[in-house]
This record gives structure tokens, C-alpha cells and sequence, in this order.
């Protein structure tokens, strides 16, 4: 028998991510958010309220960067996401954050998390919070990538948000492999 939940924002994994910006003085600007994804090869969907000072910045900039969190960087992502850059002007640098600059946005680079997307900004409806950005690019620091350059998920180590607990948890266990175990259904 299921338990019925009713309507909520409940989807497992949830991403840690962490969006950052430059302000009007090209100050650093960092930021958690949970509630986004993929959409087409080239684009992120997040849900971020106009009320962040890191909307503001990137409504200004029209770039992001979207900084996976990390197990290892589990209390700056947590801080960052709970302290506004409104009322801290440098949270970034309180978090324990260093500036990397992006080579394809205006927008810094989090040098403490390893991989991060680079972005400019698609569209924005304050009403709805809904933020689309187009992925210009993915990178990641060498520390993380495997034998064959790719990015090896155990060094990464992401966080992920359970919104049923207000948990963190780390990603990481292999359990298969993607488009080649449902074939023994075939």
C-alpha cells in the first residue's frame, strides 16, 4: 500500500547547486539551489526567486556559473544557501570561496568546486521564478576526471538535497550501466 504525500516539491536526486555571479562592483556572489535540471542538450532550468541578490546580478550580467556541491565543500555550499547576499556582502569570501574567471562568461568560477557549468541567461519570469540559462560550457578541474579525461563521479563527490529529511547526501555508487542493462529485457 502507498502513503499519499499530496502536492510537493519532492524528487529524488535533487542537485546541490551553486550559482554564482558578479554584483555591480564585480564583486563575487554565490548561491544554493536545489530545485533545477537539464532541458535540451544545451540548457539549465532552475527556480530562483528575484529576491536573491544573485537574480539581481545575473539579470544585470545576463551569466552564471552553476558549480556542482561537494561533499568535501558541504558546509560553504549549506552557508552560502542560507546567509543572503543581500545583508553579507562577502559571503563568497566567508564561505571560504575562491574567484576562478570564467574563460566564456562573465560570471566567476567557485576554484574550491571542481566542476561547474558556464552560462548566459536564456530568460527569467519573476513571477513564476523560473530562470532558463544556455550552457555554454562544462568544465572541471583535473583533479577529478578519470583515466580517460572524463569526470569520475567517485572523485567529485556531489551532494545531493533530500527535501523530505533536509538532508545532504553524497552521489557516488555505480549500480549498473545506462542504455545497455535493459537490453537483457529485449
Amino acid at each position: 500500500m502507498r502513503k499519499n504525500f499530496g502536492a510537493k516539491p519532492w524528487t529524488y536526486p535533487q542537485p546541490v547547486f551553486i550559482i554564482a555571479t558578479y554584483d555591480e562592483q564585480g564583486n563575487p556572489d554565490a548561491m544554493n539551489a536545489a530545485w533545477g535540471g537539464i532541458d535540451y542538450d544545451d540548457q539549465i532550468n532552475l527556480c530562483l526567486s528575484a529576491g536573491h541578490k544573485t537574480v539581481e546580478n545575473l539579470l544585470r550580467t545576463k551569466a552564471f556559473t552553476v558549480s556542482m556541491g561537494t561533499a568535501d565543500r558541504l558546509v560553504a555550499c549549506d552557508y552560502v544557501g542560507i546567509v543572503s547576499a543581500n545583508k553579507v556582502a562577502d559571503k563568497f569570501a566567508k564561505a571560504g570561496f575562491h574567484v576562478l574567471k570564467s574563460e566564456f562568461v562573465n560570471a566567476p568560477l567557485v576554484a574550491e568546486l571542481p566542476m561547474a557549468l558556464e552560462c548566459e541567461l536564456l530568460s527569467y519570469d519573476p513571477a513564476t521564478c523560473h530562470l532558463v540559462g544556455k550552457i555554454i560550457n562544462v568544465c572541471a578541474d583535473e583533479s577529478v576526471l578519470d583515466e580517460q579525461g572524463k569526470i569520475d563521479p567517485a572523485k567529485l563527490r556531489p551532494i545531493t538535497f533530500d527535501p523530505v529529511h533536509n538532508d545532504y547526501l553524497v552521489l557516488g555508487e555505480k549500480v549498473g550501466n545506462a542504455f545497455q542493462d535493459g537490453t537483457a529485457l529485449k
